[in-house]
């Protein structure tokens, strides 16, 4: 190996450990197996059966990914959950402390010089280690990127990457980046659900949108326009979605995420059970710039359930000011979420509880701490007609009105009643049939 090979394995090597707050960039596989490499290449006792197992490491964990190593580490940079990116989504870079701006101008730089490392050149260094008589293949081209929740690659910020001599004249860029989409999962994910008392990210949400949907007009149109007041940081109520099973309202709040992740929406869902977490949910996106939806899916409580209490409180009556970024949509097939019993009903006996009429106020305040109420009757007939030809029409089905209409009718009779579960159960075995029918 030449002596300039050998100095730009060992500046490469300073570079990345010289890192002082994007140390994070290197922790993924592809970072791991790129220093593994590094170290390969630049061990004093050079095995070359080490050497090629490592660049076969490196170029497999590249191909599988389908990036290049530059956009590999763009990406990285981007998501980096780190001191700065942190202090950028709330403070402009006037007010962060000098140290810290010049910590991120430093590391820019050093991770520039890892961005510009040719992968032909580690090609042919490992060739020379190895003995080869040809040199490795090169993995130097990016055939997908991962479905973030924007397009990273169209944003001015990439471009500018790929375009400045000095990546330190990309700061004010990247600042203002981090505050629009924030870092780590909520940058990398639209949808999520809490777990085991974490955030986890959803790769695939329903793809429902709201276009599809059809036959509760009205309450979308409200819904709507409460996610709306949400997104451009104006008071919004808390919505509680109620009525007949099969009526949409799941897949209504589901559609809000496809129409509005682009403006910062992300939804996050919470299971019934972990309602107790619902203050450390809030603390944990008071700061995030992003505008957040906690849905909460087929509520309701037994008598003896203390989970609503842990709601009631999130939803109104807790001494910590609401952060203006987070609403609670909750469905329920219950107007009254909480069952109630004729014997709650105050009546006059020495077993009776004295106040008892409190404790039929407290059940039925419950469903008023919802500022806004949306009710989802049975769909009639000619509802339940509306939805299935709209969504035959979606889907490019092609018959007759009057047999598509009785053929719904005749499937509505046969399985779950009138409602818009059921139409999209019926389309989606037709659209089947009709396939079958041309093969």
């Amino acid at each position: 190996m030449v002596a300039q090979e050998t100095f730009s394995i060992q500046r490469l090597q300073r570079q990345a450990a010289s890192l002082l707050l994007y140390q994070s960039v290197l922790e993924g596989a592809i970072g791991q197996a790129f220093l593994a490499l590094l170290r390969a290449i630049q061990s004093p006792d050079q095995n070359s059966i080490q050497c090629l197992r490592a660049y076969g490491h490196w170029f497999n964990v590249l191909a599988s990914e389908g990036l290049s190593w530059q956009d590999y580490l763009l990406l990285q940079i981007l998501k980096s959950e780190n001191p700065f990116t942190r202090q950028a989504q709330r403070i402009g870079l006037t007010d962060l402390p000098p140290a810290l701006i010049a910590a991120v101008q430093h590391d820019l730089r050093s991770l520039q010089q890892l961005y510009s490392c040719d992968g032909a050149q580690l090609s042919r260094q490992v060739q020379e280690v190895s003995g080869l008589e040809n040199p490795p293949i090169v993995w130097d081209q990016a055939q997908r990127q991962p479905s973030y929740a924007v397009n990273l690659s169209q944003l001015p910020v990439w471009s500018k990457f790929e375009a400045v001599p000095d990546w330190a004249d990309v700061l004010a860029e990247l600042a203002a980046y981090y505050r629009q989409f924030g870092v780590g999962l909520f940058m990398t994910y639209r949808a999520f659900r809490w777990q085991s008392g974490t955030l986890a990210g959803i790769t695939h949400p329903d793809p429902i949108q709201l276009h599809e949907l059809v036959g509760y007009e009205t309450q979308k149109a409200t819904l709507v326009k409460n996610t709306e007041a949400l997104l451009a940081g104006y008071p919004a109520l808390h919505v509680l979605l109620y009525g007949s099973r099969g009526s949409g309202k799941s897949s209504l709040v589901k559609a809000l995420l496809q129409a509005y992740e682009h403006r910062g929406l992300r939804l996050i869902e919470v299971r019934k059970g972990d309602l107790r977490d619902l203050p450390t949910i809030v603390d944990r996106l008071r700061d995030v710039p992003q505008t957040f939806i906690l849905f909460v899916d087929d509520l309701s409580f037994e008598e003896d359930d203390d989970a609503y209490k842990a709601l009631k409180v999130g939803l109104e009556g807790n001494i910590t000011a609401r952060p203006q970024n987070i609403v609670v949509y909750a469905t329920s097939n219950r107007r009254h979420l909480i069952r109630e019993f004729f014997g709650d009903r105050p009546r006059p006996s020495n077993a009776d509880e004295v106040h008892a009429w409190d404790t039929v106020q407290e059940k039925l305040s419950f469903s008023d701490r919802f500022g806004l109420t949306l009710t989802f009757e049975p769909a009639n007939q000619n509802t339940y007609l509306e939805i299935v030809c709209h969504l035959a029409q979606q889907a490019g089905i092609s018959i007759e009105p009057n047999n598509l209409e009785f053929r719904a009718l005749q499937w509505a009779t046969r399985h779950n009643g009138r409602s818009g579960r059921t139409a999209r159960q019926f389309v989606d075995f037709l659209q089947a049939e009709v396939k079958m029918k041309d093969e």
